[in-house]
């Protein structure tokens, strides 16, 4: 094929293949590989929706960690000039790897394909880096990335999935280089916060999302249906109201010092950035409140301390 004279020729991309949940300090890493592999070609990442699991072994399926549209997000803050999503139905899990090659990767027409060294694909995760590599041919290049490791351990999902399990954001941060982040749309809750003088934004946990351990947290809270909102520092509760018997777990934000804030039916991201203690039932209201206007102080201090050591 000869270009017209003046035609600008689009560089091949350079793909990326990965289920990227969290998008933590090993995707991040397979990025800045593949971006150093093509320099100047446009970086393309595929990913999968809903996670292969939910589809493939759904007793088994992982909590996620972010929700698309975050994963999205990070993925182009770490260089993706486009994110490809595949649905991930029962079809495409009995696809060979012959046919997910031919289905997903050649109509990108990549100049190279660069994936983790664990990478499997096609129908009972039989292809391999290898297979990937015979079926290419000529058509595209293949590498394979080393894992990236804390000294120890690859970094990867299921390791943020437990930290966050614990409530253990700090470990949550260094796997992933930033604060884990929940997001939804602010429903109306018992009120309970309005009337104790602490007005909280609700969300409630939908099924197959992760989300920390039941307790007190320190993090911020930010609206998503503004450009360039302010992030809000907040005191944050995971859990069931247990003092008032409650059996919907949910996160209730409340933003230190306003009681102003109208955000029913306004979608926002919380933020978490430490744990404050576990969930306790009191025996009253007023221990109860004792406990929150304590909260908000210690929640206070370790934020101030966190913006004091950026």
């Amino acid at each position: 094929m000869v270009d017209e004279p003046g035609a600008v020729t689009q560089a091949r991309p350079v793909v990326v293949i990965g289920n990227f949940d969290g998008v933590h300090r090993g995707h991040a890493e397979l990025l800045r590989d593949a971006q150093a592999a093509e320099p100047g070609a446009p970086l393309v990442v595929v990913t999968f929706w809903p996670h292969p699991m939910s589809v493939v072994r759904p007793d088994q399926a992982p909590p996620l960690l972010c929700t698309l549209e975050r994963r999205t997000e990070l993925l182009r803050e770490h260089g993706a000039s486009d994110v490809v999503v595949v649905e991930f139905t029962p079809e495409v899990a009995s696809w060979s790897p012959a046919r997910f090659v031919d289905e997903v990767l050649r109509p990108l027409h990549p100049a190279r394909v660069v994936v983790g060294e664990n990478f499997r694909f096609g129908f009972r995760a039989a292809g391999t880096v290898e297979t990937l590599a015979a079926l290419a041919g000529d058509d595209f290049a293949v590498t394979s990335v080393p894992l990236l490791t804390d000294g120890s351990q690859p970094s990867s999902s299921t390791l943020i999935r437990q930290a966050v399990a614990e409530g253990d954001l700090g470990r949550v941060r260094e796997l992933s280089d930033h604060a884990f982040r929940f997001s939804g749309v602010v429903v109306k809750g018992d009120q309970r916060g309005r009337e104790l003088g602490f007005p909280t934004a609700n969300v409630a946990v939908p099924p197959g999302m992760a989300v920390p351990a039941d307790g007190v947290y320190a993090g911020w809270v930010t609206r998503l249906d503004e450009p360039d909102a302010p992030r809000w520092p907040a005191a944050i509760s995971v859990g069931t109201n247990p003092t008032f018997d409650g059996l919907e777990r949910r996160v209730e934000a409340y933003v230190l010092d306003r009681t102003d804030l109208e955000l029913y039916g306004v979608p926002i991201a919380v933020d978490f950035y430490a744990r404050l203690r576990g969930q306790v039932k009191y025996a009253g209201v007023e221990a109860l409140i004792v406990q929150m206007h304590s909260d908000v102080e210690h929640a206070r201090q370790v934020l101030h301390a966190s913006s004091l050591a950026l």
